[in-house]
C-alpha cells in the first residue's frame, strides 16, 4: 500500500494548494484523494478515516456544485466575467449547532468503532472524523473558520498517523497543520480584498 500512500500524499499537496488559493478546482483533487485513501485507511485499520473518505467523495460534489452555483455574473456581461462565491465568516448562531453536531458524531462514531470493529484508536479516530465532517461542510459553504477546525484535525491526525506508522501521511498532515494556519490568514486577506 506504500505506493498508494505516496500518490495520495502528492494529490493531497495539490489539493491543499488549490484550497489555499480558494480555487474551485480543489474539488476535483478532493475526489481523487479520498478514492486513494479509502484503500490506505482500510488496510491500516483506521475505519472512521475510511468512512470519512467516502464522505469526502460525496461532499466534494456538493461543494463543487455550491461553489459553482454561487458564482455570479458580473455587471459587465459583454466580457462574460464571473465573480467567485465569496469567502464569508460562519454566522455566530451556527457555532453552537456545529459543536453539538461534532459531539454527537464523536460519540456515535466511537460507539460504532468500539462495538463493531477492531480499531485500536476508536476515540481519536472518531474525534478527527467528527471534526473533519464539520470542517468539510464549512469548506463547502466557503466559511473562513473552516481553516481553524482543520488546524486541530490535522495536528491530531499527524500524531495518530505516526502511531499507526503511516509516516508519509503523517508528514502530509504536519504540513497540512502549518498550511491550514496560513490558509486561514490567506482567506482573511482574500476577504478583505474582495
Amino acid at each position: 500500500m506504500n505506493y498508494l500512500e505516496i500518490i495520495g500524499t502528492i494529490v493531497g499537496l495539490i489539493y491543499l494548494w488549490l484550497e489555499y488559493k480558494a480555487s474551485i478546482w480543489l474539488w476535483v483533487a478532493n475526489v481523487i484523494m479520498p478514492a486513494i485513501y479509502v484503500m490506505v485507511y482500510y488496510e491500516a485499520g483506521l475505519y472512521a478515516d475510511f468512512g470519512i473518505s467516502i464522505y469526502y467523495l460525496l461532499v466534494s460534489f456538493y461543494g463543487m456544485f455550491y461553489w459553482w452555483k454561487g458564482r455570479k455574473r458580473s455587471s459587465n456581461r459583454q466580457m462574460g466575467k464571473t465573480e467567485e462565491l465569496p469567502i464569508t465568516h460562519a454566522p455566530a448562531r451556527l457555532w453552537a449547532q456545529l459543536v453539538i453536531v461534532s459531539v454527537a458524531l464523536l460519540v456515535l462514531i466511537a460507539f460504532i468503532l468500539i462495538q463493531y470493529t477492531d480499531s485500536t484508536v476508536p476515540w481519536m479516530d472518531s474525534l478527527t472524523t467528527a471534526l473533519s465532517i464539520v470542517a468539510m461542510w464549512m469548506l463547502a459553504r466557503k466559511y473562513v473558520e473552516q481553516w481553524l477546525v482543520w488546524v486541530v484535525v490535522d495536528a491530531i491526525s499527524a500524531g495518530l498517523y505516526v502511531y499507526k506508522e503511516l509516516y508519509f501521511t503523517a508528514g502530509l498532515y504536519v504540513l497540512y497543520t502549518v498550511i491550514a494556519y496560513f490558509g486561514y490568514k490567506e482567506w482573511r486577506r482574500l476577504m478583505k480584498n474582495a
